[in-house]
């Protein structure tokens, strides 16, 4: 890479994923910020390549934090993150007409993929405090993309609904994308377990620059008023960048420790 370009590393959990950052891309080379980026198939790849020093930012997962804080505690930093991903719960549903009135009563628990922070590790931490014990039934919809992809959750669901598991876990969002999209009514499950609030993504950076900083910088002062801004901040999912913060990844690192 050119010694004045910043590279941002991506995980490739869907098509759209492309157009996103190409959008991004024109943003700051319009601004005079020199960026490319770099796409991944999965996040242990890109925390890996962070870690080399390819890439200078990293639009992490929880779970890609966790690890590339672990791995240089004294230099990872959450620079920047969406409005969308702070204070987020995931929920433990079972069925409304089910037996099912405490979380001790559980068993088998459909999750999300293994590595899924929000369908799998902080609500089966969540289980756990709350004194349950269960086997968890993982759906492994593309490992690596931690959960990204809401196949996993979708299918947990199901496994509900057909009756082979006790309870689904997903993150709450979810639960109310699946309500409108038609996968169960509304009234057909009810939610038995909150886990406590939690963030998600994060820029994660392992050292400063003033290009680092002039990308901060530059995302912060997007505004959803501005018609040129909206549809890239639209593709993301948020409606306004926020400083980062690491204060929300405390209950998927004790599900790490467990």
């Amino acid at each position: 890479m050119a010694a004045s370009e910043m590279v941002l590393g991506a995980v490739a959990y869907d098509a759209k994923v492309v157009p996103i950052w190409e959008g991004f891309k024109a943003y700051f080379l319009a601004r005079g910020l020199a960026f490319d980026f770099v796409l991944y198939s999965n996040y242990e790849r890109q925390v890996a390549a962070h870690l080399r020093g390819d890439i200078d930012v990293a639009w992490n997962s929880p779970l890609a934090w966790v690890h590339a804080r672990r791995a240089a505690p004294e230099r990872a930093q959450a620079i920047a993150m969406r409005d969308t991903d702070r204070d987020l719960t995931s929920v433990v549903l079972v069925r409304a007409d089910g037996p099912v009135t405490d979380v001790k009563q559980l068993r088998r628990v459909a999750c999300g993929a293994a590595d899924s922070p929000q369908a799998t590790l902080i609500p089966l931490q969540a289980l756990a405090e709350a004194g349950a014990k269960v086997e968890p039934i993982t759906h492994d919809v593309l490992l690596g993309k931690h959960g990204d992809h809401i196949g996993g959750e979708r299918d947990a669901v199901k496994a509900l609904l057909a009756g082979t598991v006790d309870a689904a876990c997903v993150i709450d969002g979810n639960r109310l994308a699946f309500t409108r999209e038609g996968l169960f009514a509304p009234a057909q499950l009810r939610v038995l377990l909150h886990t406590e609030p939690y963030d998600h993504c994060n820029f994660t950076v392992l050292t400063d620059s003033p290009a680092i900083a002039q990308f901060r910088e530059l995302l912060l002062a997007m505004s959803y008023d501005d018609p040129a801004v909206r549809p890239l901040l639209d593709m993301e999912g948020l409606t306004k960048w926020l400083p980062g913060r690491t204060t929300g990844y405390a209950m998927l690192e004790r599900a790490m420790r467990s």
